[in-house]
């Protein structure tokens, strides 16, 4: 009988947090926004990785649709992503005692424009930047290189997420 009253009474809070509809797992507020575009964000990077454009273009439509009700849509979004990636490269972050790199670091760094049609306030241009160390003795292709930009995309889609639709 005891575990019924706690099932009744997590369905009941749930249901509640549902209802009153202000409340986000998240943290997003998307306001009177039904519609979301993300349009691809050109490399203009001096060293180019091919394909991240599209990879990094896919990763911040993914979060965005995993964490809001917002419908993707090509043309005429409430709410418009666009930008370039401006960086991308690799630097020694640590030296052994034979003054060779025992650690790398990948950073990339992209610029997003973010537009509210509905409301202009909001808009921003910023710089997002983050990166991925590796150890010096594995080259920077393959399954390395894969894992390293799941990371990176990870963080700087929940920063841009972050600066767009939450007011943490």
């Amino acid at each position: 009988m005891q575990k019924f009253l706690k099932l009744c009474l997590v369905c009941a809070s749930l249901l509640t947090l549902q209802a009153c509809g202000i409340y986000s797992f998240t943290g997003a507020d998307t306001g009177d926004a039904e519609s979301f575009q993300v349009n691809l964000f050109q490399n203009t990077a001096s060293l180019v990785e091919p394909g991240i454009e599209r990879s990094f273009t896919n990763a911040l439509q993914d979060r965005i649709q995993n964490q809001t009700s917002l419908s993707l849509t090509n043309t005429g979004g409430d709410l418009v992503y666009e930008g370039e990636i401006t960086q991308y490269y690799i630097a020694p972050m640590t030296a052994t005692s034979s003054n060779t790199a025992a650690e790398n670091r990948l950073t990339i760094a992209v610029n997003v424009r973010f537009y509210n049609n509905l409301d202009p306030e909001k808009d921003f241009e910023k710089q997002f930047s983050f990166y991925w160390d590796y150890p010096a003795n594995q080259q920077l292709v393959g399954s390395t290189l894969d894992t390293a930009l799941d990371e990176i995309f990870l963080r700087l889609t929940q920063d841009v997420f972050n600066a767009s639709l939450t007011n943490w």
